[in-house]
């Protein structure tokens, strides 16, 4: 412990006997890391969000917008909303194609029930039934993802597909079976492209909706269709194609 003693004209002293020593020295460094302490103190409250403070400027943003507005709109950007518009349009002119395939082979002097069934339906990425028309579907599920972000759909103009896939060298199946082919490979590279524009802007949520809804279902298609030139061309025009049919009949 301590005593205390003064001799004449002298000043008091404080003496510290040896075995107190180790305490005082801890009171002195708790005294120093409370004035740590301190100053830290008069720089942050120790809150770490604000929530109040931080909404201010969206909220103004929502007090302000109008009704013809979206009010869910946030961090999506214009190119975004412009690149999914221009995605709905391709997928509807895929579809008109694959529905003129599908009035095609319905004739009755193509008579391929199976091929035109198959062009007609197809899986929806969203579902296990099957759905009339991919395509449209792809289409209506980019809509719905463009209304989920705030952004406005704008339908364009499709072009008028053909009407006739004769083709004395190949047939009507196989020439049939590599147009659509290269229309879905065609429709994967906009896909890429549709992702490359989320990715621009750092949309991480739209990079999410098109690899995950599109872009999978889209490379399945795509071997799919492969697969089924590599059939046509070896089975040739006559009796193949017709067993073809039947097949592809049970898928569709």
């Amino acid at each position: 412990m301590s005593t205390w003693c003064a001799c004449a004209g002298v000043p008091a002293t404080r003496v510290v006997r040896p075995e107190a020593r180790p305490a005082m020295q801890q009171l002195a460094r708790s005294r120093v890391a409370c004035r740590a302490t301190a100053k830290e103190g008069e720089l942050t409250t120790g809150v770490v969000f604000e929530p109040f403070t931080a909404v201010q400027s969206e909220l103004a943003v929502v007090e302000r917008a109008a009704t013809s507005e979206s009010y869910a709109r946030v961090d999506f950007h214009p190119e975004c909303e412009a690149a999914i518009n221009e995605q709905i349009n391709i997928e509807y002119n895929v579809s008109y194609v694959y529905h003129s395939l599908y009035a095609y082979f319905s004739r009755d002097n193509v008579a391929l029930p199976g091929v035109a069934a198959f062009f007609k339906k197809a899986r929806h990425p969203a579902c296990s039934v099957l759905e009339s028309v991919e395509e449209r579907g792809h289409a209506e599920l980019l809509m719905d993802y463009q209304n989920l972000r705030g952004g406005k759909v704008k339908l364009q103009s499709i072009m008028m597909p053909e009407m006739e896939f004769s083709n004395p060298e190949k047939g009507e199946a196989l020439y049939a079976f590599e147009l659509a082919l290269s229309l879905e490979k065609l429709n994967f590279q906009k896909l890429r492209a549709l992702h490359e524009v989320a990715e621009k802007h750092g949309d991480s949520q739209m990079c999410d909706f098109v690899e995950g809804a599109l872009l999978a279902d889209q490379a399945a298609a795509v071997k799919e269709f492969a697969e089924f030139v590599s059939q046509l061309r070896r089975v040739g025009t006559g009796l193949g194609v017709f067993e073809f049919d039947r097949q592809i009949a049970a898928k569709a």
